[in-house]
């Protein structure tokens, strides 16, 4: 009876063993650099559609999850919810708060970083991960209208997509707070060499900012660009991010982390419901 016993116990504490680890290979995640990330179980929310991102989708033009992803942002910075993610010494130095208004304040965000879809129906935290596996943070940048039309003139310079240009069109924008178009039919004037991929500007022509949050687009203002700590360093065909962020000393990289940042967009904007807002994409960007 004691051998059964014994046993039975060391079955039981097998059985536990299995289960924890099960339970922990579930709730972690390795990132694109290699980091074991752990993710929050609890996280719930419902897709009413599929939001594309697989398959190279949002390097190819706008897509549902690019508006999503993109809205999430902005709503990040509009609602104030940034405030609370200032680093340290900008605090000290006083900058607490985005120094622009609402209608100056627009997101961008790369398509290279959106990897893959979330199906329609439940998902959590494991499928974010995987649409955007690095550890991004959200990062403000200031620029003039002009600095933007150029951002986004570099960020276009692979398109039309195709097999060779793909690696290129990692760096295409999606958005929020601004419409802009495309002219494909124009080549893209390149300047000096940018990073292996990508070339600077010479001139702009192919791309137009055609509004910004309803408003008329001004090459004069300022506006506030929410992105990612990798654009604001230059990442791809960033070099604008970095430079106009060298040039006012309010643009920083805040502690928030991106995909954090999504979750709070679809919790406390969407209450965990993808709806029919992203059934398909909004038309913020034509690609001619």
């Amino acid at each position: 009876m004691k051998s059964m016993k014994k046993l039975f116990s060391l079955l039981l504490a097998l059985c536990l063993l299995c289960g924890l680890a099960a339970g922990a290979s579930a709730s972690t995640f390795t990132d694109a650099h290699g980091n074991v990330i752990e993710l929050d179980d609890s996280l719930e929310a419902y897709a009413g559609y599929t939001l594309c991102g697989a398959d190279d989708a949002a390097r190819k033009g706008e897509t549902n999850l690019g508006d999503l992803w993109s809205d999430a942002l902005r709503w990040f910075a509009v609602s104030g919810e940034i405030n609370n993610f200032f680093e340290e010494d900008d605090v000290t130095a006083g900058n607490t708060a985005i120094a622009v208004d609402a209608d100056h304040i627009v997101a961008l965000w790369n398509g290279g970083n959106l990897r893959a879809d979330v199906a329609e129906g439940k998902f959590g935290a494991e499928q974010l991960a995987e649409v955007l596996p690095y550890p991004n943070k959200v990062a403000v940048v200031y620029m003039t209208g002009s600095q933007l039309t150029e951002a986004l003139e570099a960020a276009s310079q692979a398109l039309p997509y195709t097999e060779e240009t793909a690696a290129a069109c990692a760096s295409f924008m999606q958005v929020s707070g601004l419409r802009y178009t495309v002219d494909t039919s124009k080549e893209y004037d390149r300047g000096e060499a940018y990073n292996d991929k990508w070339f600077r500007s010479a001139s702009l022509g192919r791309v137009t900012v055609d509004e910004v949050n309803g408003q008329p687009f001004d090459a004069e203002a300022l506006y506030a660009v929410i992105t990612s700590n990798a654009n604001f360093n230059g990442m791809d065909s960033s070099y604008v991010f970095k430079a106009a962020a060298e040039e006012n000393e309010k643009s920083t990289i805040t502690t928030a982390v991106v995909r954090d940042v999504v979750w709070q967009y679809l919790a406390d904007a969407l209450n965990n419901v993808v709806g029919e807002a992203y059934a398909e994409n909004a038309g913020r960007i034509i690609i001619r």
